[in-house]
């Protein structure tokens, strides 16, 4: 009798792994050892340091990126998640209707567009509402980064919705429960793991978004990852190192959190 095929019993598949494993993770590592170097360099190891971390903290510039990325990321998030929820309950749960095909094509438009376009887009749609109404604040910044965070929290929300059991809200129906009442008592608690989900990815998304800030910000609206760049078409110090491992840290207490959060739901 013949085996299952299983590709981890192929020639080759633990040596292709292990490299897979080192190119994506190898460049994170030294990125997290080189923010403690007590020296200049980037590439040569002079000592262990909080120096690089206390220079980021004391840093006026970085304090203020920090707070705007997180004001927009959580901004952002809340308003692509809202309109994500009602997009994919329309999608999963009512019949089939025309341009059911076209609608979504359209919900998932920046991850199918090249994300310059999207931003050169923005740009020129923004520029005109800013010379008419003469407003510069961070209000078109949010609204950039919702629209194109939109598909990112839609997608884990309509994978949820469809691997949801459909009968237990059409048991709720025949007791006589309104829609609002199944959603909240039924729907709601079963979607809560999907809506984390893509409550995060829109989050992480919008914390380290560059294209789209660079097109849309307005003077004096640098977020960490535009002024990490900033920094890095002047001079290149060890600092750069440490705000990138601040931000891959607020990205694994995220996912850690979800994880947590997700199991205690289930």
């Amino acid at each position: 009798m013949a085996k299952a095929f299983d590709v981890r019993h192929q020639t080759g598949f633990a040596g292709i792994a292990m490299a897979c494993f080192v190119l994506l993770y190898l460049p994170i590592v030294l990125l997290v050892v080189y923010s403690f170097n007590s020296g200049m360099s980037l590439a040569v190891w002079e000592g262990f340091s909080w120096r690089w971390y206390a220079s980021a903290w004391d840093n006026d510039q970085v304090r203020s990126a920090t707070m705007r990325s997180l004001v927009l990321a959580l901004s952002a998030t809340a308003l692509a998640t809202a309109c994500a929820v009602p997009a994919a309950l329309a999608m999963s749960r009512a019949r089939r209707f025309k341009g059911q095909g076209l609608i979504f094509a359209m919900i998932n438009q920046p991850l199918m567009v090249p994300e310059i376009v999207t931003a050169v887009a923005l740009l020129i749609v923004f520029a005109a509402v800013k010379v008419a109404t003469g407003y510069t604040g961070m209000g078109f910044l949010i609204l950039a980064h919702a629209a194109f965070c939109i598909p990112f929290a839609y997608m884990p929300i309509k994978a949820r919705l469809e691997g949801m059991d459909k009968q237990l809200e059409q048991a709720g129906q025949d007791l006589y429960g309104t829609p609002w009442r199944v959603f909240r008592r039924i729907t709601l608690p079963q979607l809560w793991p999907g809506i984390l989900a893509g409550a995060m990815l829109a989050f992480v998304i919008s914390l380290d978004d560059v294209v789209i800030t660079e097109f849309v910000k307005s003077a004096g609206q640098d977020t960490l990852p535009t002024y990490m760049l900033g920094q890095l078409r002047r001079v290149v110090t060890p600092e750069v190192n440490a705000i990138a491992t601040m931000l891959l840290a607020i990205s694994v207490v995220m996912v850690v959190a979800f994880f947590f959060l997700s199991k205690t739901k289930k």
